[in-house]
């Protein structure tokens, strides 16, 4: 349904605008359009170091202005709202002096490089909150309808007491032999490799659909390919990758339920899939993103002759923000993930209430990702999650 074009303007601006810039202006665009909003998101201004590029990016996806100092984007009096969709690296400088500024705060995931990094952003947003600012990290798989259903079936008891959760989250990007040392590689930039960049998804998925943490890891990470050619360097010239390409790792949560994880940037034939399963004492869920727009449930109180997986078509209209949008049975699309963000995080501001996942979910995925490393480095020792009270 059309947004109400009396809505007060919520003006949004965004510092970023490769991959997940043009993710999140997507959602940006369409979420008006798709749901009644309380507010009405403008697509204030695009921030970029590059002038030309910046400036082409804006009109390819619909911004209004470009900026190259992100200084200047949160200065803006058009700007309500600052999206961060750069490299960990830059997320805590630029998320704490826009709540500072008096600006809600989307932040891409992983929320920082570092725990201290999470921790004085968190702090930041805690303060920014008891002034009326908001902050939210965008963990997006959380907003795919199948996904939310999970969540709401798990919270309603449909699979009793929880048993096990399995996930794993395979890519195989990083098998390009000509791949060269883009910023994802580097530890300074990235944090972290495929652990930060494909693991806090999972780590956020298995806690947030469980409603549990992760109290202790055991893992082991590797790093296959350990030099790639340097972009713009002479033919031959080599640099060190410095970041994990797999992980492994499992783990218990708070009520004892074991864990398993698994993932990896060259798992060769595997483009962006996503699997998580949970297994409680009443059932058991399934989820594949290759297929996402499907859910398995198996009720395990049934007769034996009558159980099984059975496959959910997450498409009708009561099922999570399926009033948005198609027919029953007409799918929809990883984009339609940001959309979804775009729409929570307006209710939230327009409520005054906190969105999720907040900045200390982000917080607490970054102790994950911690320990992981941690464990890593130790041949896979037990290494306990500090866990908020």
């Amino acid at each position: 349904m059309p947004h109400s074009t009396s809505a007060p303007p919520l003006g949004v601006g965004m510092v970023g605008y490769a991959f997940m810039g043009a993710a999140h202006s997507q959602g940006w665009r369409t979420v008006g359009r798709a749901f009644d909003l309380p507010l009405s998101p403008v697509l204030a201004a695009v921030c970029g170091r590059d002038r030309a590029a910046v400036s082409a990016a804006a009109d390819r996806l619909g911004w209004a202005a470009a900026e190259t100092d992100w200084r200047a984007l949160i200065a803006r009096d058009d700007v309500s709202l600052v999206d961060i969709c750069t490299p960990g690296d830059s997320h805590a400088e630029i998320a704490i002096a826009a709540l500072e500024a008096g600006k809600h705060v989307l932040c891409e995931k992983p929320l920082a490089n570092t725990v201290a990094e999470a921790e004085a952003m968190t702090e930041a947003a805690q303060a920014a909150r008891e002034r009326g600012q908001l902050a939210m990290v965008g963990f997006n798989y959380r907003r795919v309808p199948a996904l939310a259903l999970a969540r709401r079936l798990i919270a309603e008891g449909r699979i009793g007491t929880l048993r096990h959760v399995r996930v794993s989250y395979l890519q195989d990007w990083g098998e390009d032999p000509d791949l060269p040392l883009v910023w994802r590689l580097t530890k300074d930039k990235a944090g972290s490799g495929a652990l930060g960049d494909l693991g806090a998804h999972i780590v956020d998925l298995a806690q947030h659909l469980s409603g549990e943490l992760l109290t202790g890891v055991s893992a082991q990470t590797e790093t296959f390919v350990k030099q790639r050619a340097l972009p713009g360097g002479e033919a031959g010239q080599l640099g060190e990758v410095t970041v994990d390409d797999a992980a492994v790792f499992t783990g218990r949560l708070a009520s004892g339920a074991l864990t398993s994880f698994e993932v990896s940037r060259l798992a060769a034939g595997r483009k962006n899939q996503l699997r998580i399963e949970l297994n409680g004492a009443a059932g058991s869920l399934a989820f594949d993103l290759e297929r996402l727009n499907e859910l398995e449930f198996h009720d395990h109180t049934l007769p034996a002759a009558e159980g099984g997986f059975r496959r959910i078509q997450v498409t009708e209209g009561d099922h999570p923000y399926l009033e948005g949008w198609w027919p029953p049975g007409h799918g929809l699309g990883y984009e339609h993930t940001f959309t979804h963000q775009a729409r929570d995080l307006v209710h939230a501001i327009a409520a005054g209430t906190q969105p999720e996942p907040s900045f200390a979910d982000g917080l607490q995925v970054q102790r994950v990702l911690t320990a992981i490393e941690e464990s890593a480095a130790k041949n896979a020792v037990f290494t306990p999650v500090p866990v908020p009270e």
